[in-house]
């Protein structure tokens, strides 16, 4: 058990003041938390790691056969396309490497147990992964799939029963998909490219590192297209938000806080 005195004073309050909560209310304050903890999780060096000994090259090997092997033994553009905010020729490398190491199918089993176990290593002890399960599952259980192919390829990955917080990592990462796949599609009907909005969100610099080639400012006019992106993507979400009760997003708002915190804080 752990003692309370090693509890965030935050958590501790925030469980003990249920407040009532609407669904974008507790969409805003889960979807920044919830793509940050995967993102951790995909530059993680022990995530590298992993690819490493399984037979993986130094590089986007792994984490592109890993990731977007549940699309199966797909042609490199229709893995482009479907993941969509990630540079063409990262992808293209990253995809062709990682196809000589294993089928697709193994490595989406390896990224799982890569997935759980940075879960185990970076979930704090006093959170009830428990609780979020439920929560989790019954958001993504909730979700239209329809034109969300790499969010439909990880909900249908297992998740383990007798590994409550390798489970609640593996659900986080299949919550990140789902938004992620929703925003490609907000971005598209806002009339913006994949490009164009990682060089509004993240600038020039971070699109480059993401493998957008000599990426060019996007003109100021363009960003209230991102903006309205970002409302439906939201919208989009909506949806899944409606399944759970007042107390329960907000139980789940509070869960994802305590979840994605460092274990030292």
């Amino acid at each position: 058990m752990v003692s309370s005195e090693n509890i965030p004073l935050t958590y501790r309050v925030m469980v003990g003041d249920l407040q009532r909560m609407e669904i974008f209310d507790c969409i805003a304050a889960v979807a920044r938390p919830i793509h940050d903890f995967g993102d951790e999780f995909m530059s993680d060096e022990t995530t590298a790691t992993v690819g490493l000994r399984a037979g993986f090259s130094p590089g986007r090997g792994f984490y592109c056969r890993g990731r977007f092997g549940v699309l199966g033994e797909a042609p490199v553009p229709v893995v482009q396309a479907v993941q969509g905010f990630l540079g063409p020729n990262l992808v293209t490398a990253g995809w062709l490497a990682g196809r000589a190491v294993m089928p697709a199918e193994d490595a989406v089993a390896c990224y799982a147990q890569a997935v759980r176990a940075w879960g185990h290593a970076n979930i704090p002890a006093y959170v009830d992964v428990e609780h979020f399960n439920h929560l989790a599952q019954q958001l993504i259980d909730a979700a239209d799939a329809d034109a969300l192919p790499l969010f439909a390829g990880w909900r249908a990955q297992p998740c383990p029963a007798d590994d409550p917080v390798g489970a609640a990592m593996q659900r986080i990462h299949v919550l990140r998909e789902h938004r992620g796949a929703c925003h490609l599609a907000a971005v598209r009907l806002s009339g913006l490219t994949a490009q164009m909005a990682m060089v509004i969100n993240l600038g020039v610099e971070q699109a480059t590192h993401y493998g957008w080639q000599e990426p060019h400012p996007v003109a100021a006019t363009l960003i209230p297209r991102w903006q309205r992106a970002e409302q439906l993507t939201d919208e989009l979400q909506a949806p899944l938000y409606t399944t759970l009760t007042d107390r329960q997003r907000t139980e789940f708002a509070q869960l994802v806080n305590a979840l994605t915190a460092s274990p030292t804080s």
